[in-house]
């Protein structure tokens, strides 16, 4: 009986099945594989000429076969070509399409004997060459089978008659550099560069407990190291016996550095300059025994060029590793990862000079690497340095996962002199606002946690193109817009209002709310107030240059205010009422997302007033009351005109009550008195807080109070209660009697979906009959007018608000993720293209 051979296959990999017709190469492939990854060049000439066996359609069966193979391995999918590849011609292709995507190459062998493939190839009644064909296939097999072992695949395996063949097991191994199966928690340390005292601080201050030689973490956590362990430090064999001895007991992973790749030639007797520190590892190594330095040119040799990491998301490498890099390996991935992306040219210090790879970088995992030494570590595009040049006097850099948190010590003297300056911090050597326009245009799907996938025409995407590149702030403030609201569903006939608070009690009864919360619709402008606890804040989280307490925006992302002065003594005041609550302790944070109303209305709207409101409605009263005059004098006359008289006196009635509407929300002309009504917390470091239930928000908020803070009023309503329904719609009717705009209906919890679970409306308003002359004319109550209005249509505009809701939750979610910031840019661009979808601007 045939021992059975197991065939350890990359998972990342191109196979090659080699063998002539008939030995079996597509039913292996059928065992051992899914459909999906098998390529056959039967199958091909099927595709392209309706016939699997078309000698005449190779030529178009291999170029679809050839391309087909380059998407899968562009894509990360293991590939197996099902077909002679007998030349070798054709095989070179193959292997180059692999280099070219970074995948590794495996040759597995069905050798047959002759006498058996020609018995198969009688039975067969899909193949009609005749046998001498089949001789010379077998025959440019053996010719052929020693030189495939020198073609360079990197696995080989030859099974030999069908026995060996029938026995064979596939099993499918990772590479190496693919970890994804480790999720941490991690703690990744920056060049150590023999610096063995501040690498034990750093630990010690990560919270590990160091024995003797062995050093472990309570809470379980992984050090990664990011390589060039050694040189230019006082104690490179100290730092080597740290790691080694971490990464043996399996407490910690290490990455190649160029510095240690170095070391490693040095010690095996290969001629290496002995500049850049190397010259003083090699006198330090002296004063160890040889078995030593033996088993440190081992341990460094098998590190491997980088990790992927908890499922994906973390890559670890020593300069750094582009997403076409990733999990894959090549000569020219393992390059990449020891040096960066070099142009081959030297800088006026001698140096390699290096491409700015990161700041074009739009890969889903982050990535840690050192290589670099900066002045400070920080986060561009989902990439970091975290060698912060500890060996020249600067710090030695840890950064926590998932955490993202930095924690570093300083270097206890400078051991070396750079050859240049260290870099200007990571962010600051970047151009400030380094977008890509391929981020915002053309057809978009962006995925939300909402909602899934949301749709942009290429239309919508330039409408907000134009829109934020003429009028927008820094886009790094722009990490929210506030999504648009629905009103409720219109009152029945017999009523006398538009819209009342039974109509949104109905419509979230329906999707299963039970408890809603009406909050009160202050008649002001909506903006978003991102606030920064000191004015630094805003340069290291926000990474602007200056520093600010922050920025406050317009809905659409337009500086709400047109003076700085104006705008900073708004922030400030918010900024001192959060202190003065204790709220920055309380939310461990040092900014905040507000969402807001600023009052008046004519802060914003002072233009709109004096140009199209305060004119209108001057006009309507003045021409109203002259009719209503001239009517009355001439019903004196004609009793008969007394209907005309009442249509007259209603229409001044109106247009009375339009100019009563829109006054009560101006402020005089030169008052600088500005208030704000923030009503939800919408992000700290760390947290989003959509989710919450409103109670909290409200609560939270009541503690602010100070000059030009205005607290929030609401009424909580518990649906199916008839009393406590009249109650919430007395809440209503007081606050629009007393001049209010209305209220803002919202299930109590922050995120609610029905028993489908679909999304359900997070809030719809309800405004009062007297403030929507404002939005629908003086004259929308008169029976007729009111009878057209009740027709209104709320569906596009609810769908809107929602899919604004979803892409401006999933905005902050990734800002507070720590995503690049072209990724939250994708989101805040969506909510201003939807903009664009004509929707009843009244609604």
């Amino acid at each position: 009986m045939t021992e059975p051979r197991t065939l350890e296959v990359p998972a990342l990999s191109l196979v090659l099945l080699i063998g002539a017709s008939s030995s079996g190469k597509s039913t292996f492939a059928a065992r051992h594989f899914r459909p999906t990854e098998v390529v056959s060049s039967d199958r091909m000439r099927g595709w392209v000429d309706d016939d699997e066996a078309s000698q005449d359609a190779s030529a178009d069966a291999f170029a679809v076969m050839h391309q087909l193979v380059d998407v899968r391995l562009k894509r990360g999918h293991l590939t197996v070509v099902d077909a002679t590849n007998l030349d070798p011609a054709h095989r070179a292709t193959l292997l180059a399409l692999a280099r070219g995507r970074h995948a590794l190459t495996v040759a597995i062998v069905l050798d047959v004997p002759e006498a058996e493939l020609a018995e198969r190839h009688r039975a067969r009644t899909d193949r009609a060459f005749p046998v001498q064909v089949l001789r010379g296939q077998v025959a440019a097999l053996k010719r052929g089978l020693r030189g495939v072992r020198d073609e360079g695949f990197h696995r080989t395996f030859v099974l030999r008659g069908a026995l060996e063949i029938d026995a064979a097991a596939i099993r499918r191994v990772p590479l190496w550099t693919d970890r994804r199966d480790l999720h941490g928690p991690f703690d990744i340390v920056g060049d150590v560069h023999g610096c063995r005292s501040e690498l034990d601080a750093l630990l010690a201050k990560l919270g590990w407990v160091t024995t003797g030689e062995r050093v472990h973490h309570p809470a379980g956590r992984t050090a990664v190291f990011v390589g060039d362990l050694v040189d230019r430090g006082p104690d490179s064999p100290g730092v080597l016996r740290r790691v080694a001895a971490m990464v043996r007991d399996g407490t910690a992973l290490c990455v190649a550095g160029n510095h240690d790749v170095r070391l490693v030639k040095a010690l095996r007797g290969q001629k290496v300059t002995r500049t850049h520190g190397l010259a003083g590892t090699l006198e330090q190594l002296a004063t160890t025994d040889e078995a030593f330095r033996a088993d440190m040119a081992t341990f460094l040799d098998g590190l491997v060029s980088h990790y992927v990491l908890d499922d994906g998301k973390l890559v670890v490498a020593h300069a750094g590793c582009k997403e076409e890099y990733q999990g894959r390996g090549s000569a020219k991935v393992r390059a990449f990862c020891l040096y960066g992306d070099t142009s081959g040219e030297l800088d006026g210090y001698g140096l390699p000079v290096r491409a700015d790879w990161a700041a074009d970088y739009r890969g889903r995992a982050k990535v840690v690497h050192g290589h670099v030494p900066v002045v400070r570590a920080g986060w561009v595009n989902g990439v970091i340095d975290i060698d912060t040049g500890c060996v020249f006097g600067g710090t030695l850099t840890a950064l926590r996962w998932p955490e993202q948190e930095l924690v570093d010590v300083p270097a206890e003297r400078q051991w070396c002199e750079p050859v240049r300056p260290l870099a200007p911090p990571t962010e600051a050597s970047r151009p400030p606002t380094r977008l890509d326009l391929r981020d915002v245009t053309g057809n978009r799907r962006i995925e939300t946690r909402l909602l899934g996938g949301i749709g942009l025409s290429a239309d919508q995407s330039a409408g907000a193109l134009e829109l934020a590149s003429r009028f927008a702030v820094d886009p790094r403030w722009l990490i929210y817009l506030p999504p648009t609201m629905s009103p409720c569903d219109t009152a029945p006939a017999d009523s006398p209002f538009l819209e009342h608070p039974a109509q949104a009690y109905a419509h979230f009864r329906l999707r299963g709310v039970d408890r809603v919360v009406l909050e009160e619709k202050h008649m002001g402008s909506r903006a978003v107030a991102l606030v920064c606890r000191t004015p630094d804040v805003a340069v290291s989280r926000f990474g602007v240059e200056r520093p600010t307490r922050g920025r406050v925006l317009t809905r659409t992302g337009r500086p709400f205010f047109p003076s700085p002065a104006a705008e900073d003594l708004v922030l400030q005041r918010l900024a001192e009422a959060l202190e003065a609550a204790g709220r920055w302790a309380a939310w461990d944070t040092d900014w905040v997302a507000l969402d807001t109303e600023v009052l008046p209305w004519s802060t914003k709207a002072r233009t709109l007033i004096d140009e199209q409101y305060a004119p209108t409605g001057a006009l309507a009263v003045h021409e109203t009351g002259r009719a209503v005059t001239w009517l009355r004098e001439a019903v004196a006359r004609d009793p008969s005109l007394e209907p005309l008289l009442a249509r007259a006196t209603a229409r001044a009635e109106a247009a009375a009550g339009f100019q009563a509407a829109w006054q009560r929300y101006v402020a005089p002309p030169g008052d600088p008195s500005v208030e704000v009504a923030p009503f939800q917390v919408l992000a700290t470091e760390g947290a989003v807080h959509v989710e919450r239930d409103h109670a909290w928000h409200l609560a939270e908020l009541a503690t602010l109070t100070g000059p030009g803070l205005r607290e929030t009023r609401h009424h909580l309503v518990t649906l199916g209660d008839p009393a406590d329904e009249a109650a919430g719609a007395s809440f209503w009717t007081a606050l629009t009697e007393a001049g209010s705009e209305g209220v803002v209906v919202k299930p109590l919890a922050g995120v609610v979906r029905d028993e489908k679970g679909h999304l359900v409306q997070p809030a719809v308003k309800v405004r009062g009959r007297e403030y929507l002359r404002i939005v629908y004319g003086p004259e929308y109550t008169l029976p007729e007018n009111l009878e057209r209005l009740r027709s209104r249509s709320l569906q596009k505009k609810r769908s809107l608000a929602l899919r604004e809701f979803a892409l401006g939750h999933e905005a902050l979610c990734r800002f507070v993720e720590r995503r690049p910031l072209h990724e939250v840019h994708a989101t805040v661009f969506g909510v201003l293209a939807l903009e664009s979808e004509p929707v009843d601007p009244r609604l």
